[in-house]
């Protein structure tokens, strides 16, 4: 399975937004922006909002990118990734996403 590793960790590779984007599949953006509406209780979402090529990739990226803590440390740093980083076992910035998906964290460590 191919793995492209965002910088929290998340496994762009395997996300929707990021496939849709690459295939420029309209179904896809589609069904993504009704899921995440739901998943994160987020109305405003649309499926022209639903265009990402992964945070480490050139490209377009989601709106929230601009705003993602994670990205914004990892940059400030001057790291590439969370593993990186000597404190990321213990980051507050990125526990919420380790928590919610245990697997950001190996795909982290892998990186070592």
């Amino acid at each position: 399975m191919e793995k492209l590793i965002a910088c929290c960790g998340l496994n762009c590779a395997t996300c929707e937004a990021r496939i849709a984007t690459v295939n420029n599949d309209d179904e896809l953006r589609k069904a993504t922006a009704e899921k995440w509406m739901k998943l994160y209780n987020a109305p405003d979402i649309s499926s022209e909002m639903i265009n990402c090529t992964g945070c480490r990739e050139d490209g377009v990226k989601l709106a929230h990118c601009s705003e993602c803590e994670v990205l914004k440390c990892v940059v400030s740093k001057g790291y590439e990734t969370c593993a990186d980083c000597h404190d990321m076992d213990n980051c507050n910035i990125v526990a919420m996403i380790h928590k919610h998906v245990p697997d950001a964290i190996l795909n982290l460590k892998s990186l070592n």
